[in-house]
């Protein structure tokens, strides 16, 4: 008798869940049916031409840049430019003081005229030696000596010549100049400031040509075999808000990062009107390839995306309402992905406002969209 009452209890309390279940169920219904309709952005499944890419990061430097250090020891007496100025190659960029090497040049022409005195009456002293050669009144001896005194005085000349030549091109170094056409990007100098030879590790100028820029990005391994030099790299920059930029891929290094796996890419990219400044971060894609015909839906209209399931989820318009669809997708050109099923061309997706939306629900498409 007790097994019985306990076999109808149990009974009655799985009818009882079941009513629950039902009620719920009915409720959830009546609750999605009694909802206001949801203002969304839509837009339409195309089939097109899709750009194939890669997207990456990266960073601007300029292609061309130089350091400039003086060539001699010296205190600065002027100062020509300022930063952030244009200069052409050769241009004056500063003076150091040239009163001591001015000074030794005028010493070293006063030897000059000595050693062209001696040379003077070397000769002379041959000459006498060569008459008196004719007479018999001096030894072979005594006139080897006169012509090696005018070898020597010569030489002296000369030797004489070339100092006076290295000291003024000491002289000419002495005005720092701007080994390129450029910018000064750095000005590290000012009037009494002492430079040494090509010392120390800081410049005394920097000059740096924004006109052509490398742009430095990783492509993963993943990606790199798509990767070839010659294709074209469009990239932004906060730097630049609302343009869009293009290089084209110069260089790819045949070495992975041991780190992270990726390659370094290198994209020159031509600056003429100098918007961009070396050092930005930018993003950007490398376009590998271009297929036609290809079926795509919106990124932003993808939910639940699942890059290597290669799955997604979207809602469909149908009528006043939206159908939640799983779709199959292939590649992306960061601005549409290829959807290989699930959607067909003409087919509208919500796009904007699918965070509030649910399976069945009135939708109300706002005003510009959906065409």
């Amino acid at each position: 008798m007790t097994r019985m009452v306990r076999t109808i209890a149990l009974l009655a309390l799985g009818l009882g869940l079941l009513g629950l279940g039902g009620c719920s169920k009915s409720e959830v219904t009546e609750q999605s049916a009694g909802r206001p309709p949801v203002a969304v952005g839509v837009a339409a499944v195309t089939q097109k031409d899709l750009a194939e890419s890669v997207e990456v990061v990266g960073t601007l430097a300029p292609k061309f840049s130089a350091d400039v250090k003086s060539e001699v020891t010296g205190v600065v007496t002027d100062v020509y430019v300022t930063e952030w100025v244009a200069v052409k190659r050769g241009a004056r960029l500063a003076r150091l003081d040239t009163k001591e090497t001015e000074a030794g040049i005028e010493a070293l022409k006063a030897g000059e005229a000595q050693a062209k005195v001696q040379e003077v009456r070397a000769r002379r002293e041959y000459e006498r030696a060569q008459s008196l050669k004719q007479y018999g009144l001096i030894t072979p001896q005594a006139l080897d000596d006169a012509k090696s005194a005018i070898e020597a005085a010569e030489a002296a000349t000369a030797a004489s010549r070339a100092q006076i030549k290295s000291a003024e091109a000491r002289l000419a170094k002495s005005f720092i100049t701007a080994p390129m056409d450029g910018v000064v990007a750095l000005r590290g100098v000012s009037v009494g400031d002492r430079v040494e030879n090509m010392g120390g590790n800081s410049p005394v100028f920097r000059i740096v040509d924004n006109r052509l820029l490398d742009l430095t990005v990783a492509v993963p391994s993943a990606h790199i075999a798509s990767v070839k030099v010659g294709q074209p790299l469009e990239f932004t920059s906060d730097t630049v808000p609302g343009r869009t930029f293009s290089g084209k891929v110069s260089f790819i290094n045949p070495a992975l990062d041991e780190a992270s796996r990726s390659a370094k890419v290198i994209a020159e990219v031509r600056n003429d009107d100098g918007a961009l400044k070396g050092g930005a971060f930018v993003k950007g894609r490398v376009l590998v390839r271009t297929r036609p015909g290809v079926l795509q839906v919106p990124k932003e209209a993808l939910l639940n995306w699942d890059l290597e399931g290669r799955k997604a989820e979207v809602f469909v318009v149908s009528g006043d309402k939206v159908q939640k669809r799983a779709i199959t997708i292939g590649t992306t050109n960061g601005v549409a992905v290829e959807a290989l099923s699930g959607v067909q061309p003409g087919d509208q997706v919500v796009t904007r406002g699918a965070f509030a939306l649910r399976e069945g629900d009135k939708i109300l498409v706002s005003k510009g969209e959906g065409a």
